[in-house]
């Protein structure tokens, strides 16, 4: 049987978030933000979300990844419990991410950790969190912390989440925490959030000189809905630009670009990931509107379905965008040519399945597309698939179910689901047979 295979020592993992996951962090801007009514979809709150933290069922977790034959976990700690009040060190908090590190070693599992995954402690939030540079020093002073005290555990790090997905669905649709719609506002967190992970990177790096460091960028894949429209594709390049490329070109060579702003030098932040991380979910079909400025005048049309009926809370997920494993591959070769070399790594991909339906479809159409990349000479060294078990997914609460692993929240029962199995096999194989390709098909 003829195998597409992935190179040797890939990681293959999952991924989760520290609020999404541990339950009870009632001393971040998240759990606050999820107090007043409407912020959350049907009223859904965090809660106990997949019990990591009183329950300690990470453990479990672990087992079932392990036996899935995952070899990789990426995590990330929550800054509200290690610094629960500014200047002041929770050794409790400490001592459990220690201990949650210590089960993925345990377990043969290398730990991919990130220090900002969207929440802010209470005390930082009140002064205004990413929205003044003050935050700056503080944010450096943080990572130093973490990897003094985690640094024997993990020499993997990400520095930020998703910096556009914060910026834009903060501060420019109102949707996350702190639900302000002031575009300017949004680029100048956007350039706090550059110069934050810049100085963590340095700070890392004189901690643990050996460390690799980056970040997770967010790429969505814009396509005209009109080709043939001269103007449908300049709002495309306009949108891929501002969204997908100013950021990153910026951290290649310290020149601030728009819509961040311009002609301004952010010098600290050259040459600061020692590898690309990439989320990548669907892309979009956008056409010209011009009553949608904060969108650089594109609107994205509604998704094509993928052969399944949808029910309503994929339906409006998907309002987002497209599944589109060829967008994914050529996404992967525009970063593999941006990066020259460095390694990436998928730090997010997946797709919220509640019958698990499209999850095995979607799984062996991304990741054949991968392998195609990587055949290719593209540097990827590992995949994390969002997420492990099913959890508090931000202003939907818990109506996106993206775990490979269902959750009982009553009960805290978990349930592999089908797509768990097919994925084990994928790792436990390091490739994609090919009758999983004649069966799902592949990117097109």
């Amino acid at each position: 049987m003829d195998t597409r295979k992935f190179p040797d020592g890939f990681l293959w993992g999952a991924a989760t978030a520290a609020h999404q996951v541990e339950g009870g962090n009632d001393n971040n801007d998240w759990w606050a933000w999820e107090q007043t009514p409407g912020h959350i979809k049907r009223g859904d709150q965090s809660g106990v979300a997949c019990d990591w933290w009183r329950g300690e069922r990470y453990r479990g977790d672990f087992d079932l990844a392990c036996a899935l034959h995952q070899n990789a976990h990426r995590l990330s700690v929550e800054w509200s419990r290690i610094e629960p009040r500014e200047g002041e060190w929770n050794a409790d908090a400490i001592a459990f991410y220690r201990r949650v590190l210590t089960a993925l070693r345990e377990r043969g599992m290398a730990p991919l950790v990130t220090l900002h995954h969207f929440a802010n402690p209470l005390w930082l939030r009140a002064r205004g969190a990413w929205e003044t540079q003050a935050i700056v020093p503080l944010f450096e002073r943080f990572a130093a912390r973490v990897v003094q005290e985690l640094g024997d555990l993990c020499d993997f790090w990400i520095t930020f989440n998703e910096p556009m997905v914060y910026a834009y669905t903060g501060y420019v649709n109102a949707k996350w925490v702190p639900g302000k719609s002031d575009f300017a506002l949004a680029m100048r967190v956007l350039m706090n959030v550059l110069r934050g992970h810049a100085v963590a990177y340095h700070a890392i790096h004189r901690v643990q000189p050996q460390a690799r460091v980056g970040l997770a960028h967010n790429i969505l894949a814009f396509k005209p809905a009109d080709p043939e429209s001269w103007l449908n594709r300049v709002i495309v390049r306009l949108q891929d630009y501002a969204y997908n490329r100013a950021f990153l070109l910026t951290l290649q060579d310290g020149r601030v670009r728009f819509p961040m702003g311009i002609g301004g030098r952010v010098p600290e932040a050259m040459g600061t990931q020692d590898f690309l991380g990439l989320n990548f979910y669907f892309s979009r079909r956008v056409v010209v509107d011009f009553s949608q400025p904060g969108s650089l005048f594109g609107r994205t049309l509604p998704a094509q379905p993928w052969g399944v009926p949808y029910d309503d809370e994929l339906l409006e997920w998907f309002g987002k965008g497209d599944i589109d494993p060829a967008s994914f591959y050529r996404t992967v070769k525009w970063l593999a040519e941006y990066g020259k070399g460095a390694p990436i790594y998928i730090t997010e991909n997946g797709v919220p399945d509640r019958y698990d339906e499209l999850r095995p479809r979607y799984l062996v159409t991304y990741l054949a597309a991968l392998q195609r990349a990587i055949a290719e000479g593209a540097p990827v060294k590992g995949y994390f698939h969002w997420t492990l078990v099913d959890n508090f997914e931000w202003a939907e609460g818990y109506t996106l179910p993206f775990g490979l692993i269902a959750n009982d929240r009553a009960t805290q029962t978990r349930t592999p689901k089908p797509s768990a199995a097919l994925y084990a096999r994928i790792a436990r194989e390091n490739g994609i047979a090919s009758e999983l390709i004649e069966k799902y098909g592949h990117a097109n």
